[in-house]
């Protein structure tokens, strides 16, 4: 049923010796890895140990001890427990770490995010440009000591708010009514922006060469920010030879409020509604990597029955992702509104379900550390098991009886490629469209969490790697979350909500922790590291959407700009968890 839980067994320090060393920090774990035999130890991680998918890169600045450490975490996809492994530099200027991009080709904008937000350049990266701020930005936000404009203090709550209660909006203190700073002698009427020329000019190093010699002229055309198909504020500029693509750069960070930064300003606790708003689809989710995380560095049990409650809640999420991810596809591709209102009915009916159980539809702040916020109602579970036993299995068969032999559909989706499953794995892609390219890696199976491993179900996959399995897989994936629900409605025992008394603030011991799950839309983790006081001392999230668009140029090379769309919907992103 579960692929069994190995003990870490692999020695860096005996293959290393010198270079490599166990990180002895209480509640700590890992190896710390030489600076300069990075790329050499990465390697042999990756081709002699087997760990092949890196899931996240981090950064955390340990101001106090004048250092800076970037940590990785890497996996197998063939299941198991992570391995991980840092490095450590001293906090001067300039703060240097080669580059994994050749080793691993997923790290590519995770390392860029790190740069912006806390200085670290990472040699050898090939495009390493600010991702999430503009480029005039002063500073990197993320470092401990960077204040803001109007800095009050470093947690919260803040004194203005209480005990005092005297409130005063930082804006209100700016004649332009904005909290923003520019850096020294800037004059905004007399800048020129260089982003779009440091964007073209990566997207000429970057694109396809021609080989026939005809010199036909090539177009850079900007799909986005402000575009219908782009699921929000994202904008890709793409060099186009005739109707081919032959470059492509994403651009992000329109919707960038450094939730991180927001972060390690809140409690943990207060932290739990802030995870709601990125993936908005699928707030659910979010809470239950969060609480995983922090779970591990309280070191705490959850209840038995708040267990199956965070299960059925995750599956419902998953089924109402599912379902509008194929409506919002048809939209991409043409068909305007009506699948899409199909699916978003069944997303209102799970909607309820929410609703009744936290009190908001798409806001849940439902987990709380421990279990959950309050119990299901009787009522409620019975909604749930009409849902499951009843309507959402046969709305699912409807949908697939309309559209997965309609010949439009097919004719437009079969055949047109996606990705390997070899490059997504490089690509440190994670959710459906890993699975939809032949890797059969799904967290719930390879490193299981909360009581998935109680259930009986398959891993959905498939093995063309197009768009048409794309979305295939989906519908694979809602009958699976069904199996699954059928059997938790089922089990589920009596008893308490939480294993823990409820409280305004927990304690937190110092330690780290990386907390992960399979959301609807692929490895959705936490990073937290705590110094044993009420606030996180780095609080990092490393969504699905925003990793999975590491390879988006990669996937669109040599398709039509007519597959674009598709090409970028099937990734299935939302720009609330991709910016942050």
């Amino acid at each position: 049923m579960t692929t069994p839980l190995l003990t870490q067994t692999v020695d860096l320090a005996a293959r290393f010796p010198g270079i490599a060393a166990a990180d002895s920090r209480p509640s700590y774990s890992g190896w710390i890895i030489e600076k300069d035999k990075l790329v050499e130890v990465a390697t042999a991680i990756r081709d002699e140990f087997g760990y092949d998918l890196l899931t996240a890169v981090t950064g955390v600045d340990y101001l106090p001890e004048n250092k800076m450490e970037v940590v990785y975490h890497a996996y197998k996809t063939t299941g198991g427990p992570g391995l991980i492994f840092k490095v450590q530099i001293p906090r001067e200027d300039p703060v240097e770490v080669p580059s994994l991009i050749d080793v691993y080709p997923g790290a590519d904008l995770q390392e860029r995010e790190a740069w912006d937000l806390l200085g670290i350049k990472f040699t050898g990266h090939p495009d390493l440009r600010r991702i999430l701020m503009w480029e005039g930005y002063e500073g990197h936000p993320l470092r401990k000591d960077w204040k803001e404009p109007f800095y009050e203090e470093d947690t919260k709550p803040f004194k203005s708010r209480w005990p005092d209660g005297k409130i005063v909006m930082a804006e209100d203190k700016n004649p332009f009514k904005d909290n923003l700073k520019f850096p020294q002698n800037f004059d905004p009427e007399k800048w020129i922006p260089e982003g779009d020329a440091l964007l073209y000019g990566s997207l000429a190093r970057y694109t396809l060469k021609e080989e026939d010699g005809l010199g036909t002229d090539r177009i850079v055309v900007n799909m986005g920010p402000q575009h219908p198909s782009t699921h929000g504020v994202f904008r890709a500029a793409i060099t186009l030879d005739g109707e081919t693509i032959v470059g492509l750069k994403p651009v992000v960070g329109y919707l960038h409020r450094n939730h991180d930064k927001i972060g390690e300003r809140n409690t943990f606790l207060q932290n739990m509604p802030y995870t709601d708003r990125l993936d908005y689809f699928n707030s659910m989710s979010n809470n239950f990597g969060y609480a995983v995380a922090v779970e591990k560095l309280m070191n705490i049990p959850v209840a038995e029955r708040a267990d199956y409650i965070r299960v059925i809640m995750a599956e419902l999420s998953r089924i109402q992702n599912h379902l509008v991810f194929i409506g919002m596809l048809l939209n991409d591709l043409g068909a305007m509104y009506t699948p899409a209102l199909y699916a978003f009915e069944e997303r209102e009916l799970i909607l309820d379900i929410f609703e009744a159980v936290a009190g908001s539809r798409m806001m849940c702040n439902y987990f709380r550390f421990g279990g959950v916020v309050r119990d299901v109602p009787n009522d409620v579970m019975q909604k749930i098991k009409d849902l499951v036993f009843d309507r959402l299995a046969a709305k699912t068969d409807e949908m697939e009886r309309f559209l997965s032999e309609n010949e439009v559909l097919v004719s437009r989706l079969r055949g047109i490629h996606v990705i390997d499953g070899e490059t997504a794995i490089q690509y440190s892609m994670t959710g459906p469209v890993l699975r939809a390219a032949g890797v059969p890696y799904d967290i719930r199976r390879a490193d299981p969490y909360s009581v998935y491993d109680r259930f009986e179900f398959d891993v959905a996959v498939r093995q063309n790697g197009d768009l048409y399995d794309n979305y295939l897989i989906r519908i694979d994936e809602i009958r699976q979350s069904l199996r699954i629900l059928e059997q938790a409605t089922k089990q589920i025992p009596q008893g308490p909500i939480n294993s823990q008394k409820p409280q305004y603030q927990v304690r937190v011991p110092a330690g780290e922790a990386y907390g992960r799950i399979e959301s609807p839309k692929g490895e959705l983790a936490f990073y937290v590291v705590s110094n044993g006081k009420p606030n996180p001392w780095r609080y990092h999230v490393r969504p699905a959407s925003f990793v999975n668009i590491t390879a988006l140029e990669k996937i669109c090379l040599g398709t039509k700009i007519a597959d674009f769309v598709a090409l970028l919907g099937v990734l299935d992103i939302v720009m609330g968890e991709l910016d942050r």
